[in-house]
């Protein structure tokens, strides 16, 4: 065992509660070295501030606008330095969730400095499990954010913003009005999760609903006379395979 301090980042959308659980860290700091690298309100702010300040340990409230800790969960497995999750939440309907996805512990609010210090040591003494499936399995909403990484960083790209996902070999393209993002992410898989959201025109796309105008017929560069997508904010036209023709049908309706 090492005496190394473990690096904590508290995240909790309540000052109150990140305030309660520093004065816990604390006094726990007596029998576990530790440091809080900081706090964070949002699964953003988490993510930017990981990004430079690695963690071996996130105190995380489930309960949060705009993205849920489940949610930040997912984003923190990609992490080249993946920290322990510890859920932090004042609503025990959560408990067995949390422990299904194998989360080093489950802290109910208020959290006694006894239990506190039992989920510290537990994660000084466990490897950090990878979580992505378990995640996948025990959300309880479609994610707000896709996860795109980036020379090392994690970008957030909002699900709203999205026009297209293209998949090309292993990874997903995500266009958006402002650029491109690669995500290793299986189309199926985000057309499972978002399927109210996008229609898949070919086999190897899917797009927005919303970031539709129309249809027409166009030239492809070998002469064929095909339907393309006309797009909102992008000058891009995408195939509709011949399989797909009835979304035309069915969106313009």
């Amino acid at each position: 065992m090492t005496d190394t301090p473990l690096r904590i980042l508290v995240v909790d959308d309540e000052e109150p509660a990140r305030r309660r659980l520093r004065d816990l860290l604390e006094d726990c700091a007596a029998v576990t070295p530790l440091t809080v690298i900081g706090e964070a309100a949002t699964g953003r702010a988490a993510l930017e501030l990981l990004s430079t300040q690695p963690a071996d340990v996130v105190l995380l409230d489930i309960r949060m606008p705009e993205m849920d800790g489940i949610e930040l969960a997912q984003h923190l497995q990609k992490l080249e330095q993946r920290p322990a999750v510890i859920f932090t939440t004042a609503f025990d309907v959560y408990a067995i969730r949390a422990f299904e996805v194998h989360a080093i512990d489950y802290l109910l609010k208020p959290i006694p400095r006894v239990r506190l210090q039992e989920a510290l040591t537990r994660a000084r003494a466990t490897r950090p499990p990878l979580l992505t499936a378990a995640l996948d399995r025990i959300k309880t909403r479609a994610r707000a954010f896709l996860c795109a990484q980036e020379r090392g960083r994690i970008t957030l790209v909002p699900v709203e913003d999205v026009i297209y996902l293209r998949a090309e070999l292993k990874y997903v393209t995500v266009r958006t009005a402002r650029g491109e993002f690669l995500i290793e992410e299986s189309l199926t898989r985000l057309e499972e999760e978002y399927g109210e959201r996008f229609v898949r025109v070919h086999r190897n796309c899917l797009v927005a609903r919303a970031a539709i105008l129309g249809f027409e017929r166009a030239a492809t560069d070998g002469g064929e006379i095909r339907w393309v997508v006309l797009l909102r904010d992008c000058e891009e036209r995408l195939a509709v395979s011949r399989r797909q023709q009835y979304v035309m049908r069915e969106i313009s309706q």
